[in-house]
């Protein structure tokens, strides 16, 4: 059959904003291609109604990639539903599009907005990630040594910045 990490079909997946986006996406051509998918993502994502379109090839599992108690709630419903964990691919995050300092209005970022937008996006990503790993652990390794596979995503965004029209002065690098 060939190894889980090179072959879909009937391979398990974990996707986390699996709801909406890239997430939604990346959930759709894998259970096209074979695969079964839990799809994590917060309770009022799409994501619960997306999993009954695909099927029974689907769940859902409603959680915040922040939570150990929910990705591990998460990872306990993959492998009840589906006995392994082959691959998990991390789509959830967040982004806030403000200046750092709003001359005009004299308003500096909110520190915890920043904060929420790395809680979400850095540490969340690895808290899947290592939650992950060690039901990951469990599996046969292939030929090549492989337990499973982790994909983790980044935003365009990183590159080309979220400068929005209504934020006046589109140089960022202007004060």
């Amino acid at each position: 059959p060939g190894s889980p990490c090179r072959s879909l079909p009937g391979m398990v997946a974990l996707v986390t904003g699996a709801g909406s986006g890239l997430g939604r996406a990346t959930v759709e051509r894998l259970v096209e291609r074979g695969a079964r998918a839990v799809l994590l993502d917060l309770p009022r994502s799409g994501g619960a109604q997306l999993a009954r379109e695909l099927g029974e090839s689907c769940a859902f599992a409603a959680a915040d990639v922040t939570s150990p108690e929910e990705v591990g709630a998460a990872l306990a419903l993959t492998r009840e539903k589906f006995g392994r964990l082959d691959l998990v691919v991390n789509c959830a995050g967040i982004g806030i599009a403000v200046k750092t300092y709003n001359g005009k209005k004299d308003k500096v970022h909110e520190l915890e907005d920043f904060q929420r937008v790395i809680n979400v996006n850095l540490v969340g990503t690895f808290n899947v990630i290592r939650l992950s790993a060690q039901l990951m652990s469990r599996n046969a390794p292939d030929a090549d040594g492989h337990r499973g596979l982790l994909v983790n995503t980044a935003s365009v965004a990183a590159f080309e910045g979220q400068v929005r029209e209504h934020c006046g002065n589109k140089d960022w690098g202007t004060l």
